[in-house]
């Protein structure tokens, strides 16, 4: 071979020799980082985010290949997301999911930049996690979990399984915007049902059962649980008292009826959670939560538990029994 043909060659090998290297470097591993307020024991969490993580398997991650995952069940408690929501975010992940109001919040005073997606949120353009649901804007954006006339379907109900109420306690947490307008919301149509309102907080546990005590030395009396962390945090005491009491009480999340509670009507979290994964997915392939829109509920559950209107003597009507996506005898 000629010197000057043999360098020729050699240049050519040089020259390609950068992109061959970067052809054999391995896939990037991305990272995504979830905080739940939630105990590594609750049920209802777990089978969540079962569905997410089935989700990203499905669109082509391998969770321990091509994906890292970093859980952090914060409890309920506020100081704790915080701390988990700021070591998250010096993790620095690629996208976090991170459940409901009380999670969004603190995650989004963490980070400006970090994409954010909830598979729940009650009113994310009122809590300013957005700028509007269409196009969210900033680094956050996910899924709704209800809207403000749910609290006219949830006084409907109460109505049809317990036509004699005349009282309903409305809980709700005070310190949570959303509970205030779900509240009067309901206030509003309350006159068309014939129903006079006393507002109760979910703060904790001994307001709680002073609320519902004092509630429940009346007769004709019924409950409507709105949706927040306090509620959910302190469910078993709140099923509890509506069972001593004989109080027939409609909730917004399943889980309740799983606890014992008589009727829910709600947005289906296994449903949520997958569409969560799909964000997180789209996100992971480049597209920007900017420019995904947050989406109301598209798939609502009704679940009926018979032996609970049984022990309030209550008759559920078949129709309804019709309508519902569970019934347990």
């Amino acid at each position: 071979m000629q010197r000057r043909d043999f360098i020729t060659l050699l240049g050519g090998v040089v020259a390609a020799w950068p992109f061959a290297v970067r052809a054999q470097q391995p896939e990037r591993i991305r990272h995504i980082g979830i905080l739940l307020p939630a105990t590594t024991d609750d049920a209802e969490f777990k089978t969540w985010l079962t569905s997410f993580l089935q989700v990203l398997e499905q669109s082509g991650w391998t969770i321990g290949g091509n994906v890292q995952i970093d859980t952090r069940w914060a409890t309920a408690n506020a100081a704790a997301i915080r701390k988990h929501a700021a070591e998250l975010v010096a993790l620095a992940p690629d996208v976090i999911l991170a459940h409901g109001s009380m999670s969004v919040g603190p995650s989004l005073e963490a980070t400006h930049t970090v994409p954010i997606v909830f598979p729940v949120a009650a009113d994310p353009v009122g809590a300013g996690f957005v700028n509007s649901l269409a196009r969210p804007g900033g680094n956050a954006t996910g899924f709704m979990n209800f809207e403000y006339g749910m609290g006219i379907k949830w006084l409907e109900l109460l109505k049809e399984i317990a036509p004699g109420v005349t009282r309903v306690a409305v809980l709700r947490d005070t310190t949570n915007p959303t509970g205030i307008a779900m509240f009067g919301v309901i206030q509003a149509v309350a006159p068309s049902f014939r129903v006079e309102l006393t507002p109760a907080d979910t703060r904790d546990e001994p307001e709680i059962g002073r609320a519902i005590a004092a509630f429940g030395r009346s007769s004709n009396g019924g409950i409507l649980v709105t949706p927040s962390g306090s509620a959910l945090r302190h469910r078993d005491l709140i099923v509890a008292l509506a069972a001593r009491y004989k109080l027939p009480a409609v909730y917004f999340e399943r889980s309740y009826i799983a606890a014992g509670g008589l009727v829910s009507y709600g947005a289906d979290f296994v449903d949520l959670y997958q569409k969560a994964g799909g964000y997180v997915n789209r996100i992971l392939k480049g597209e920007k939560p900017a420019d995904l829109p947050v989406q109301a509920p598209t798939k609502n559950e009704l679940l009926i538990n018979l032996k609970t209107a049984k022990a309030l003597g209550l008759t559920i009507p078949n129709t309804l029994i019709g309508r519902a996506d569970q019934v347990i005898e």
